[in-house]
């Protein structure tokens, strides 16, 4: 007859360590979303900011609507002056600006093994039209 002493103590064990994995992922995935929809909310007001660069010399001479990329950029950078966030890409086509930011975060439970920074990333796309 084979003795089963002491094999709940390592399967309640093996479940504890489960939950804990499974807690530290949630925890970090929570913070990591948070994050990231406030770098979503800065990428939305920095395009929108961006549209607001108008060529006012094609508008005036042309009447098209087309934005000035060196005022989207400054407009862009004016715009973005939180800690960490990095401005990766601006680019403008025509009438739309796209922008793309990054910031680099730091996990709040990092176990042994586990990288404790990650970096996330937003995209916001803005269009200036003219109102007819």
């Amino acid at each position: 007859m084979r003795r089963e002493d002491g094999t709940i103590t390592v399967m309640t064990i093996g479940f504890f360590v489960f939950l804990g994995l499974l807690a530290v992922v949630v925890v970090n995935a929570s913070a990591a979303f948070l994050q990231r929809q406030q770098l979503d909310n800065v990428a939305d007001g920095a395009a929108l900011a961006a549209a607001d660069g108008l060529s006012r010399e094609a508008f005036y001479r042309s009447g098209e609507v087309r934005l000035d990329d060196s005022e989207a950029r400054r407009l862009v950078g004016r715009y973005v002056t939180g800690e960490g966030i990095r401005v990766v890409e601006i680019s403008t086509e025509g009438d739309q600006v796209h922008v793309r930011l990054e910031r680099t975060i730091g996990l709040p439970l990092t176990p042994p093994g586990w990288t404790s920074r990650t970096t996330i990333v937003a995209d916001a796309t803005a269009q200036l039209r003219r109102a007819d």
